[in-house]
């Protein structure tokens, strides 16, 4: 446990020393053009922090959710974070798995980011760390040697094998001590240690005939770890001569894909000895187990055959070693090298990192819409590789990169011609014959607002009866748009008219998503018979365009105005039969010696409508005289059809339609009164004579309810005059004081001389102070004698006097009061009249 705690500590410190030049390398890495390069030990735990890609980058936190940084890789050794943009380890790197026995390892992939659309290409070398132990392929060797062998003799023990490279792999061997073997290490051309067991003194068989030995294999990383193995030594009778190689090293050529059982080479082992001594065979040393996969070792024969399918992709070198042994149990190793040649069998493959799909139709030309890559994992020609574009499509393809693509556009795209261009990807090699590989690439154009509505016509004409139901269609409009989605959804709106979109809207109304156009109101084709509107297409993109096409609206007349008689005046004669004098009722007064075609009056009448329908035709459809008179069929003339007689009636009534030509046909009447006399003073008798009868009932009972209130009025006022006279005898009270004499004219109350005849329209009150009678009262007329209240009261015409008054005329007043008094009552008389 605590060996292991210790390895783990060294791991970390190896670790430590490693991420240190790792970051100062990716410092250093934005020199290179569009490459980023990190280097990290194997074996980092999941989730260990590689480098910050996304600040090497140059891209800042706040652009990550915009510029979508992602990896594009054939398998997903590193993942990126998208919130800080840093490169984290997401699988277990082992690099003898992923790199072998080569001395260099790194794994590549590509960066993508977006908006715009670019690759950037990471290399991370994953450095080696000492995480293999040195191994042997037995768990205990065994070694025969006779017990003449001679001191000094050595004996090849089989070689350890560390799958580290560089400083982790440089192998030590320890033996156990022994006094009679020691160890002695040479070390091969290519580098290799070969360990070998020395005999150090003589062995007798009789005293020991075997020795137990442990051979120990350290490798040079830190910590060091070691592998052992058991060297079982058992004495035998002589067998002086081991195995000899013709070559240490043997060396052969051979191209991939050779079938199973092919032969590479032979070698080839002999021995000095004899009998079973000297019968040599050949098996595989401490090889690895890809290599016993791949060849095979004849053991008689010592013939060396492919076992499986060569790929010079995967490996294009391979090196083991052989083992010849004789049948005395020594032994010998040579070691074989066999290079793997290249053939043209792999087309190259096309990758897609990434496609902007769709790209809106007004990108400009040069926008990157996908990012490809192009891998021939061949060598030499065969792995040189031309990408090109086929089809019809304004694209163009630019080679970056690392075998890296971009798709770009070549002209501007037109989403109206073009919804979606299809190209294929063709990739071909050098090789011969020549390889080629073909990918699809769909890309789609989005739509973008560049159309606006076209009307199927600039200017609509509609022609609508009037009178026609609120709601009823008029006309529709249509409007096609190129465009797609929103952009192309169109709807109509009311732009104006004739009188604005203010004047026009109360007429008609347009429905926004079918066009239809309907009228708001019935259309009256004497107020409007046409008018204009313009109808504005608008579609849904932003910015929104628009177009505009005018409508034409024709009202069409029907025949829904009946004739208008404007002379004589429609109702006059219902007029003349109620008024109260004979003016008020038209009349025509036509001489008794009017001969025939005497023109009587002219019927004149006007219809609103238009074209047949306002066509007047006149008839006369009552008379008193239905043979006397004639209307104008289309004048309107009234006139004698023959000559007045005496034995006529003095007063004629006429009744005559008019009609107009519509369907169906509407008419009026018009009412004419003629008076056949010679002059109009002659006519004036029977015009009395219609106004004596004229009176109606509502007439007189107006008159008689105002007799009714006059007489109530009067006695009212008897009864007060009676009161106050009574009131006056026993003196003034305080209330009448201010009617004193000095208040009143000496020569009191002066009324007109024809007031009671009803001419005046008014009465006025005519008490004023003595001093200024003459002055505010000079336009009346000479004042005529006072009279006593009691005769004012005793009712007698005023043209009459009485008895009374006439003997008092010369006389003074009982009273010196009376005047002033009667004066007073007289005013309040003449104020009650009114």
């Amino acid at each position: 446990m605590a060996g292991r705690q210790r390895q783990r500590a060294s791991r970390r410190r190896a670790g430590g020393r490693v991420l240190l030049p790792a970051l100062l390398l990716c410092l250093c890495c934005r020199a290179a053009s569009e490459r980023i390069r990190y280097a990290i030990p194997e074996e980092l735990g999941r989730g260990s922090l590689v480098g910050p890609l996304a600040r090497d980058l140059g891209l800042s936190p706040a652009e990550l959710p915009a510029r979508k940084l992602r990896l594009s890789a054939e398998k997903q050794y590193f993942g990126v974070s998208g919130e800080s943009g840093n490169l984290y380890v997401s699988e277990r790197l082992d690099r003898e798995e992923m790199c072998g026995e080569s001395a260099s390892c790194s794994v590549s992939f590509e960066a993508l980011v977006q908006n715009p659309l670019n690759v950037f290409h990471v290399e991370v070398a994953i450095q080696d760390v000492n995480d293999n132990a040195p191994t042997f392929s037995k768990a205990a060797l065994d070694l025969e040697i006779a017990e003449l062998t001679l001191p000094g003799a050595r004996f090849a023990l089989e070689m350890a094998r560390d799958a580290d490279v560089g400083s982790n792999s440089l192998l030590t061997y320890e033996l156990t001590s022994n006094p009679s073997f020691s160890l002695a290490v040479t070390e091969s051309p290519d580098g290799s240690k070969q360990p070998e067991l020395v005999l150090e003194r003589a062995l007798d068989r009789e005293k020991q005939s075997s020795f137990q030995l442990v051979l120990t294999a350290a490798d040079g990383g830190e910590p060091v770890r070691s592998g052992t193995v058991q060297v079982r030594v058992n004495v035998t009778d002589a067998n002086d001569n081991a195995p000899a190689f013709s070559k240490s090293v043997y060396e052969a050529r051979v191209r991939e894909n050779l079938p199973a059982g092919s032969l590479v080479l032979r070698v080839r082992a002999t021995d000095a000895d004899a009998g079973s001594n000297g019968r040599v065979s050949y098996c595989f040393g401490n090889v690895p187990h890809g290599v016993r996969a791949l060849f095979s070792v004849d053991s008689e024969s010592g013939e060396v055959r492919t076992a499986g399918p060569l790929d010079f992709e995967e490996k294009s070198k391979y090196s083991f070693g052989l083992e010849a042994r004789d049948g005395g149990g020594l032994t010998a190793h040579c070691k074989v090298q066999i290079d793997v040649t290249d053939e043209n069998d792999n087309a190259p493959e096309i990758t897609v990192l990434s496609v902007s799909s769709p790209v809106p139709e007004d990108a400009p030309a040069g926008t990157v819409v996908a990012v490809l890559k192009v891998n021939d994992p061949d060598s030499g020609e065969n792995g040189q590789v031309s990408c090109e574009l086929s089809g019809e499509a304004p694209l163009s393809m630019v080679a970056s990169s690392g075998g890296s693509y971009k798709v770009v556009t070549a002209t501007a795209l037109d989403r109206e011609q073009a919804a979606e261009h299809r190209v294929t990807v063709v990739a071909r090699d050098r090789g011969r014959p020549a390889l080629s590989s073909r990918a699809a690439l769909v890309l789609e154009v989005s739509d973008v607002n560049d159309n606006a509505p076209v009307f199927e016509e600039a200017a609509y004409s509609a022609y609508v009866a009037e009178n026609n139901a609120a709601g009823a269609p008029v006309v529709r409009v249509r409007a096609r748009d190129a465009d797609a989605g929103a952009n192309g959804r169109v709807s109509y709106w009311l732009a104006g008219g004739s009188a604005g979109a203010a004047g026009a809207a109360p007429y008609v109304s347009v429905e926004a998503r079918s066009g239809a156009v309907y009228a708001q109101r019935s259309f009256d084709y004497e107020q409007c018979r046409e008018f204009l509107v313009a109808v504005r297409a608008q579609d849904g993109g932003a910015p929104a365009r628009s177009s505009t096409a005018t409508v034409r609206v024709f009202v069409l007349d029907r025949n829904d105005n009946a004739p208008r008689v404007l002379w004589p005046a429609a109702g006059a004669g219902a007029a003349g039969a109620g008024a109260a004098g004979a003016g008020a009722a038209p009349f025509e007064v036509v001489p008794r010696s009017a001969e025939a075609g005497y023109l009587v009056a002219k019927v004149v009448a006007v219809d609103a409508d238009a074209g047949r329908n306002a066509w007047l035709s006149y008839e006369l459809v009552q008379a008193a005289e239905p043979a006397l008179f004639r209307v104008g069929l289309h004048s309107g003339e009234v006139r004698t059809a023959r000559a007045v007689s005496e034995r006529d009636a003095a007063k004629q009534r006429l009744v005559a339609v008019v009609k107009d030509h519509g369907q169906p046909a509407l008419s009026a009447t018009a009412t004419l009164h003629v008076v056949l006399a010679e002059s109009l003073q002659e006519a004036l008798p029977e015009l009395s004579e219609r106004a004596a009868g004229a009176d109606s009932p509502a007439e007189l009972q107006f008159y008689l309810v105002l007799a009714l209130a006059l007489l109530s009025a009067l006695f009212l006022l008897s009864v007060a005059l009676a009161v106050l006279a009574r009131v006056r005898r026993a003196g003034p009270p305080a209330v009448l004081r201010c009617l004193g004499a000095q208040r009143f004219s000496v020569a009191g109350a002066a009324f007109p001389a024809d007031f009671c005849e009803g001419t005046l329209p008014y009465s006025y009150n005519l008490c004023v102070a003595p001093g200024r009678a003459v002055a505010e009262a000079a336009w009346l007329p000479p004042p005529l004698p006072s009279l006593p209240a009691e005769e004012l009261l005793g009712g007698e015409p005023c043209g009459k006097r009485s008895p009374s008054s006439s003997a008092g005329a010369g006389e003074p007043p009982a009273e010196p009061d009376a005047p002033q008094l009667s004066s007073f009552i007289c005013c309040s008389a003449m104020k009650i009249s009114l």
